[in-house]
């Protein structure tokens, strides 16, 4: 029987893909009609997402097979779903990241930031959640966390290397004073030596006599040497347990920080482009109400609310609210100086910025200011006085595909007339800021099958009739507040992104939020923005997302730190995302309101 159960475990994989579409089989059978067989479709993907007993990426791809061997759409109108204007966003912002990345921007903006806020444990963790967030605004998750651990692990193991060898400098001063003092004591008291030494001829003394003598002040070095030593070790190891949990505690604000700050751009993670995606798609006359301006003017301030609120959970449960000691409250010693150093020679070993660096720098900037420029919302963006007069012809993406396709065509180096190499040839012409094979190697092509299949699946619903029979199905709902109805919601998908990737979890559960939405006459945004922004929370478990898998491996931590940190994050994320969309997400987007264009979904 072990033996069966063990080999069962081994092949788990090729069970559940088997037995799961035969399993749902009868669901089409018995109700032979298109509704029912895209359900199939969807809760196979769902099953195939949540085991991932095949890729994520080959998971996306089954509306391809499946849609157009059922009758719900023809293989072209399935296909062309896959690669949409939401896609060239995320591609564009991937290779901005992947330039960043490449020459090394980012860890130069970390460590200048670094050097900004200083060494003292408080306003160190604020500094590396500020700096990780801000770095995952633009570049991966993974990336940021990725490259700020090592960092924030050998400024800490630099504070406690010198703070070890501080108290080893004041133990060694100290047992010399005591020597000296034992030394005096012992010359000027002869009589009382000359008594004593009698009656202690031999060596090794029996208890009565080293309990008087300890009771007359006559210790000997030994004894003393003895309980300093033991002294000095205690203090050790309290000073290592204190380090220890400081390293917990640095480690998941680093990971916590680098999810709670992709949420705050439309580019920062997947699940804001597939909202971007599924709302265009399932709501095309929506006239663009997420563009880069409005997701970031919405999420940042609740990016940074939520991360205030993060970093004063950890504070209390890994430094204690010791301002004095955490703060510093302006006094420096050996121990913060050296750790200092140990981030400037980091930032020094970069050298200064050079050409690469700067043109990077300049792109990326440019690229920033014309997506909140495009179309700001309160004033006409320049896209619409030069371009989109009458029809949405620039978007987003277009932005994004024309400012990393620059990488491509700018040198890496300033270009030189007349240069030769080391063996006196003429010098070749520098290679671009990006080549191919740096973006082959890099870019996530996974995911962009994972947006394509979200997309498909939200058409799919929609032309199969399934969104209307859903969103029929919930008109009960429309008794329940809309706001506890949101809370609920999002702590349904925060709970289910800690066992499934973001991405799946947004994907699945957006088009079903969408027809709820419709069906009970709310604004979509007031359930799919929070529920977007909660498939971010996934703060309690290592597997729940990457950045929580690099943390575990580096900050000596437990499952039970992680699960009992993050469960409290949960909440407080979901209650902090569903107090800015009934304040300031209700004035930005009109969410008390039902808008006309929800009436008008995709025709199929």
């Amino acid at each position: 029987m072990p033996g069966f159960l063990t080999w069962l475990w081994r092949y788990r994989n090729y069970i559940v893909i088997v037995l799961t579409p035969l399993l749902l089989l009868p669901l089409p059978l018995a109700i032979p009609t298109l509704p029912a067989k895209c359900g199939y479709v969807i809760i196979l993907m769902a099953l195939y997402w949540c085991t991932e007993c095949i890729p994520l990426a080959v998971t996306a791809l089954l509306p391809v097979i499946l849609f157009p061997m059922m009758g719900i759409m023809e293989s072209s109108e399935v296909c062309i779903q896959y690669l949409k204007d939401s896609n060239m966003l995320f591609i564009g912002g991937l290779l901005v990241a992947i330039a960043v990345e490449h020459w090394n921007l980012h860890r130069r903006i970390a460590l200048k930031v670094l050097l900004i806020v200083g060494v003292k444990p408080s306003l160190l963790m604020i500094g590396f959640m500020g700096t990780t967030a801000f770095l995952s605004m633009w570049i991966s998750n993974t990336a940021s966390t990725a490259m700020m651990l090592p960092i924030a692990n050998a400024v800490l193991q630099q504070l406690c290397d010198t703070e070890a060898n501080a108290e080893e400098r004041d133990y060694n001063l100290s047992s010399a004073m005591d020597g000296q003092e034992n030394q005096a004591f012992e010359m000027g008291d002869t009589k009382e030596s000359k008594q004593l030494k009698p009656k202690d001829k031999a060596i090794d003394m029996d208890k009565d006599d080293h309990k008087d003598m300890k009771e007359s002040g006559i210790t000997s070095s030994l004894d003393s040497t003895g309980d300093r030593s033991l002294e000095a070790e205690q203090r050790r190891l309290k000073t290592q347990q204190k380090y220890l949990k400081l390293t917990k505690g640095m480690s998941l604000s680093v990971c916590y920080a680098a999810s709670i700050g992709g949420t705050a751009t439309l580019t920062g993670t997947t699940p804001n482009v597939i909202l971007k995606g599924q709302i265009d798609e399932l709501y095309p006359d929506n006239g663009g109400i997420i563009n880069f301006a409005s997701w970031f003017g919405f999420s940042f301030p609740n990016m940074v609310l939520m991360l205030v609120l993060s970093w004063l959970w950890l504070q209390f449960v890994f430094l204690g609210f010791n301002l004095k000691k955490t703060f510093g409250c302006g006094t420096k010693n050996d121990g913060d100086r050296e750790a200092y150093q140990v981030i400037k020679d980091e930032y020094n070993k970069l050298g200064r910025m050079n050409f690469a660096e700067s043109c990077v720098l300049i792109i990326f900037t440019l690229l920033v200011l014309l997506w909140f420029t495009r179309e700001p919302g309160f004033i006409p963006g320049w896209a619409t006085v030069l371009f989109n007069k009458e029809k949405t012809y620039v978007t987003d993406g277009t932005v994004a595909i024309l400012m990393s396709s620059l990488f491509f065509c700018i040198p890496s180096k300033w270009p030189r007339c007349g240069g030769t190499s080391e063996d006196g040839a003429p010098a070749k012409a520098p290679s671009p800021l990006l080549t191919w094979d740096i973006v082959h190697e890099k870019m996530p092509w996974n995911i962009l099958l994972l947006l394509g299949g979200g997309f498909a699946l939200a058409h799919g619903s929609e032309t199969s009739g399934l969104s209307k029979w859903l969103g029929q199905s919930l008109i009960p709902l429309q008794s329940i507040p809309p706001f506890a109805i949101s809370i609920l919601l999002c702590l349904l998908v925060a709970t289910f992104t800690e066992c499934s990737s973001n991405t799946a979890t947004t994907t699945l559960f957006l088009p079903i939020l969408a027809s709820m939405a419709t069906a009970i006459k709310i604004h979509p945004l007031y359930v799919m923005f929070p529920c977007t922004i909660s498939a971010s929370l996934a703060f309690m478990l290592p597997v729940a997302t990457p950045p929580n898998a690099i943390a575990f491996s580096y900050g000596n931590l437990k499952v039970m730190d992680m699960a009992k940190t993050g469960f409290i994050l949960n909440f407080v994320g979901v209650i902090t995302i569903n107090i800015a969309i009934n304040t300031w997400g209700v004035a930005m987007f009109q969410l008390n309101t039902f808008p006309s264009w929800a009436n008008a979904t995709a025709t199929p």
